[in-house]
């Protein structure tokens, strides 16, 4: 009989949980697992349920209507799952994990697992309700059956705040290979879109326009390379706040760098943007798995990286792993990438090789699908006892 599964997100708008979401629910075996996804809100013009649809897993949009919308939308999820009866209830992200806990009353039977995708919580952040959120996850974090963290750095921290460790796994994130792939008319379209000759260094931060991402060390990184090189431009790809945007816009044009700095907002076709760019930079302060690395790796795009989450151990490579918040140890770095792609030119192969190896989608689903079938036969002889 097959098991059925749930997964509860606040939205699968483009995002590396969500799209780790789809693309796990899309490989799960179908012949042993009954899949379907509740959302809190229904997607934006870049949603990915389209993706979920297309394989013919079924998505509920549960109509929350803002932060403080409780009693109605709990109830409404509450009677989706009384007719569904999942087997196992599986929360991608704070508050989807905290609600888990709340509906097991309600369905004693079903085993609960929880999605840690960050390393860090920087209380610096989150506002108060961030942070009252994160306090209710260490404190019920006990009541999971399973708590799946995607990055062995998150494993330590949530270890420090007094996760149990026993109910801990780490299961590192799959890139699709398949969508992300080397592709040398995708990368001539795109360079050719935004102006870029063949020879210039295109260097790119893929990401929302989110604090933690820190453009604003990249664009100091960028401004110093500029003092050494002229050929070279920069991209910034990813969508945010208006104002953060304005802000970042007004730093490039203080650095002097405004003309080297293309801004292109979230886009669909991912891999395009990878294959466009000769380097691929992660400055984020703060990470668990960042999809980002991983994607433009299978791309065979070379990637600097901060010491943050697990970037270090998806690059592989110590030479292009920096600290965090330091244009000068960036800037170096990234000189050093540009001075052997020039003289040696680069292995897409390798790059893009060590992604197959490590962190293939087939690797993340089969490690869910024992953990989840292991679930499954717990709550089965537990019933028998």
């Amino acid at each position: 009989m097959k098991k059925k599964i749930v997964f509860l997100i606040r939205d699968l708008n483009y995002g590396g949980a969500e799209r780790q979401l789809v693309t796990l629910a899309k490989a799960l075996d179908k012949q042993c697992f009954d899949i379907t996804v509740l959302c809190f809100y229904a997607g934006g013009s870049l949603s990915l349920d389209k993706d979920l649809k297309d394989n013919g897993i079924p998505i509920i949009y549960l109509e929350k209507r803002g932060r403080w919308h409780l009693f109605s939308f709990f109830w409404r999820l509450v009677q989706h799952l009384q007719r569904i009866r999942p087997d196992v209830l599986h929360g991608y992200g704070g508050t989807p994990n905290l609600l888990t806990i709340f509906l097991k009353p309600f369905f004693p039977s079903t085993q609960i697992v929880w999605g840690l995708r960050n390393s860090n919580s920087d209380s610096n952040f989150y506002d108060w309700l961030g942070r009252l959120i994160f306090q209710l996850e260490c404190i019920l974090a006990k009541f999971a059956n399973l708590i799946v963290v995607n990055s062995y750095a998150g494993k330590t921290y949530y270890l420090s705040h007094g996760f149990p460790a026993k109910k801990m796994m780490v299961i590192s994130n799959g890139i699709d290979i398949e969508l992300f792939q080397p592709d040398l008319e995708a990368r001539t379209k795109v360079r050719s879109h935004w102006g870029i000759s063949q020879n210039t260094i295109l260097i790119g931060l893929v990401g929302r326009l989110d604090l933690r991402k820190d453009h604003p060390t990249f664009l100091k990184a960028a401004a110093l390379l500029c003092e050494h090189s002229q050929n070279v431009h920069f991209v910034c790809v990813g969508g945010g706040s208006e104002n953060y945007a304005r802000e970042l816009d007004e730093l490039a044009s203080l650095l002097g760098i405004s003309k080297k700095v293309i801004w292109e907002k979230a886009r669909a076709d991912m891999s395009a943007i990878y294959n466009a760019l000769d380097i691929v930079v992660s400055a984020s302060y703060t990470e668990g798995f960042p999809n980002v690395i991983g994607e433009a790796m299978a791309c065979g795009v070379p990637c600097v990286v901060t010491d943050v989450g697990d970037s270090a151990l998806i690059v592989g490579n110590p030479d292009v792993v920096v600290p965090p918040k330091n244009p000068e140890a960036l800037k170096i770095a990234i000189n050093k990438l540009i001075e052997r792609l020039s003289i040696d030119g680069c292995d897409r192969a390798q790059i893009r090789q060590r992604i197959i190896d490590h962190f293939s989608v087939a690797e993340l689903v089969l490690k869910t699908e024992v953990s989840l079938v292991s679930l499954c036969h717990e709550s089965i002889n537990k019933c028998k006892i």
